[in-house]
């Protein structure tokens, strides 16, 4: 499936042909009649890849993303009806279809070059990016790519075009001038003649022109839809209990099947026992998949019980001696190593940090870590799979359902058009259902009982040992002060960088930065994590902001606000915050605030922590969130999304923690892997700052990394203890 870093694009975009350089040779051209044979059924009209008017006059946006809580399938169809100037009543979505004709190149787009070119050389850049998403077999829905990517460069732009095409088969029809006709509400008027026919009537003709590649976008005062808060359209079939899940999943004639894997990554089968398992009731059959085993049986139950009973010997490694200990030993030795050898990885270079910090009197120093963190999803890993016929077929809630449709072709030799890929709700994502190993086994295992539909579900405890984990990470930190208490140095030493990029970066006015980095690679699995190196480079470098501005004697508030003067954008993020939560008020005994600001994905939060220690405990009583995406296109959405991170933020800071002992991960299910109950849960206010910024951000993800050192921040305002380990639980 690839990783998708900027170094990916610009390598997959060397091999995308001449059209890098030649430019028309890779326009898309005319895509619609290419599309319509994917998406058209009978009597719908396909006006262009995103939008379908009905025969009676509704409209059907076609979404490439899934959605798994965010509510990405009601905004992108609320940009694309505002811009259309559709009747909202009548619009409803589909997903797209898991083809290259859908990859995301509005995603490849905003990641590698966020901004527009004229018009000629925009459709070439729609050609290439398309070229390079399909390239990487990529249809993502994760790095709050949705609205910013897809919404920003294909929906909004697809709304305008279609309302134009549509405008201009009217005038053709009408005889009269195009700017003498007006779109409202599904219909077109020309008042001068008092005509008006539904969208409808010019659907064909529309549909047979190539649209604008650049048409006339509307300005936030001319918004009717975005901006607003609608109903969403998943929200009633989640509450009457309608809306099918992977797990959901019922077919006739269909079987079960549970998995379990080799406890240490990497270990593969060496040898196996099931004599007593295939005495089982209800045991159908067993399946070898190289790095763990599966059963098949006819329920569930009977699958895992029979599973039970399987004696299974794994191929062992120099895995088996790491331990969660041994792990943060070597990043400290291969951190001292770098420094000492000169070979530190450049991340980011302003001034001469080391020669500053070398002439100062005086410098701190920290030293941070985060652990690994599971991805806990409310629905467990699943995949019902049906070979048939000359196809295999895949229900499942998937982050990358083209991804997974090349990737099964490749492994089990089918071609791609003979792999048929259902995605549905999923039960959570957070970045797990990117990966691809669960539909490989589920493929795997219907493989295995050709004919008959089969059902995989794993255990909550293959769930929680068996994920692709944020990654544990340690940071070094120093700083020197100036006379006034400011930094003028500032030198983070970290290991292992991933993405994106910017994450390790300050928003702070330091003249002197090093922030460097060293490679320091485990055998535990790697995947994104919401918000992904955010969460732990905002821990670092808020909590270490913190200790300076502690060290100076200075307000934490007012010192940040100070390092922001040539950033208004960001201190009037943070200045609302402080303003929301009346920073600084007097507090009862035993309570504290603390506050932290970053910028991710394009979104700047502060959030501050009102934390009770009354009672010796961490209790957080309320958190104030102010958050600028430039723009939010669903107000309540946003808001949603913004609680959603802090509340899955806030479980990480305080109990997330995932041990290594003998090379294998040591939780197994929620009884040692806590999650923040309701009854801790704080209260939380959200206040959305449109500051009009021309580039949008994201929303499902940006809330989850200022929460960490807010609380930790807090806690050292009450206690004078300063949390450099995650999780809080460790040392209160």
């Amino acid at each position: 499936m690839g990783k998708w870093t900027r170094r990916a694009f610009l390598t997959t975009g060397t091999l995308v042909g001449g059209g890098l350089i030649v430019g028309v040779a890779i326009r898309p051209g005319h895509r619609t009649p290419k599309l319509a044979g994917l998406v058209e059924k009978d009597g719908e009209t396909l006006v262009n890849a995103r939008v379908k008017i009905l025969p009676d006059n509704s409209i059907r946006v076609i979404v490439p993303h899934a959605e798994m809580g965010q509510g990405v399938h009601t905004v992108l169809p609320m940009m694309l009806a505002d811009e259309m100037d559709a009747d909202w009543k009548t619009v409803s979505m589909e997903q797209a279809p898991a083809d290259d004709q859908y990859a995301s190149k509005d995603i490849v787009r905003e990641f590698a070059m966020p901004s527009q070119a004229p018009g000629m050389v925009e459709d070439t850049l729609n050609g290439v990016f398309l070229k390079i998403a399909q390239k990487m077999s990529l249809q993502i829905t994760g790095g709050s790519f949705s609205v910013r990517g897809t919404g920003t460069w294909s929906m909004r732009v697809a709304g305008a075009a279609a309302r134009e095409l549509l405008i201009d088969a009217a005038a053709e029809e009408w005889q009269v001038p195009l700017n003498e006709i007006r779109a409202e509400n599904s219909y077109l008027f020309h008042d001068k003649s008092n005509k008006s026919e539904p969208f409808i009537a010019f659907a064909k003709a529309a549909a047979g022109k190539q649209g604008p590649t650049q048409p006339k976008l509307k300005t936030p005062d001319q918004f009717k839809i975005m901006g607003k808060h609608v109903e969403r359209f998943d929200i009633p079939a989640k509450v009457d209990g309608s809306a099918v899940f992977g797990v959901d999943i019922e077919l006739p004639g269909m079987k079960y099947a549970c998995v379990k894997s080799a406890p240490v990554f990497g270990n593969t089968v060496s040898s196996i026992d099931s004599v007593a398992a295939e005495k089982m009731a209800g045991f159908i059959k067993l399946v070898n998949l190289s790095s763990g085993i599966g059963v098949i049986a006819d329920t569930y139950w009977q699958a895992k019980k029979a599973l039970d009973k399987v004696k299974v010997t794994y191929t062992e490694g120099d895995s088996k001696r790491a331990s969660s200990e041994s792990m943060f030993e070597q990043f400290g030795k291969s951190m001292d190593a770098a420094i000492a050898d000169g070979n530190e990885e450049d991340d980011f270079k302003i001034g001469n940090a080391r020669k500053v910090l070398a002439n100062s009197k005086r410098v701190i120093e920290a030293e941070y870590r985060v652990p690994h963190l599971a991805h806990a999803t409310m629905e467990p890993m699943n995949c019902t799979a049906w070979a048939h016929d000359g196809q295999l077929e895949i229900w499942a809630g998937l982050q990358n359902p083209l991804g997974i449709r090349n990737l099964l072709a490749e492994e089990f030799e089918f071609e791609r058009d003979h792999i048929v890929i259902n995605n549905v709700y999923l039960g959570g994502g957070f970045g797990r259902r990117a990966m691809d190993d669960y539909p490989v086994q589920g493929a795997k295992l219907a493989l295995a009982l050709p004919g008959v539909p089969v059902k995989m579900i794993w255990s909550r405890e293959e769930d929680t040992q068996q994920d692709f984990y944020r990654p544990a990470v340690m940071s070094r930190l120093k700083a020197s002060l100036g006379d006034n208490g400011m930094p003028d140095a500032w030198e983070n030493q970290f290991v292992d960088k991933h993405e994106p990029v910017e994450a390790p970066t300050i928003p702070y006015a330091v003249e002197n930065q090093y922030i460097h980095y060293t490679n320091s690679p485990t055998h535990i699995r790697f995947g994104p994590w919401r918000s992904v190196d955010h969460t732990q480079h905002a821990f670092f470098t808020e909590s270490f902001i913190d200790e300076l501005a502690a060290e100076a004697g200075i307000n934490p508030y007012q010192y940040r606000y100070d390092l922001l003067s040539h950033d208004l954008r960001a201190r009037k993020v943070l200045e609302t915050a402080a303003t929301m939560s009346n920073w600084g008020k007097p507090l009862p005994d035993g309570w504290g605030q603390g506050i932290a600001l970053h910028r991710s994905l394009n979104t700047i939060v502060a959030e501050v922590v009102d934390l009770d220690m009354s009672s010796g405990k961490p209790r957080v009583a309320k958190v104030y969130c102010a958050a600028d995406p430039g723009y939010a296109m669903s107000s309540d959405g946003f808001k949603a999304q913004m609680e959603s991170g802090i509340i899955y933020g806030l479980t990480a800071a305080l109990y997330g923690e995932i041990n290594i002992k003998d090379g294998a991960v040591v939780e197994s299910n929620f009884h040692n892997y806590k999650m923040l109950r309701m009854n801790d849960a704080p209260t939380i206010e959200v206040e959305i700052i449109n500051s009009g910024d021309r580039s949008l951000g994201g929303g499902g993800e940006p809330g989850t990394p200022p929460i960490a050192p807010a609380l930790t921040n807090a806690i050292f305002a009450i206690t004078g203890k300063r949390v450099r380990q995650l999780p809080v639980s460790k040392h209160l």
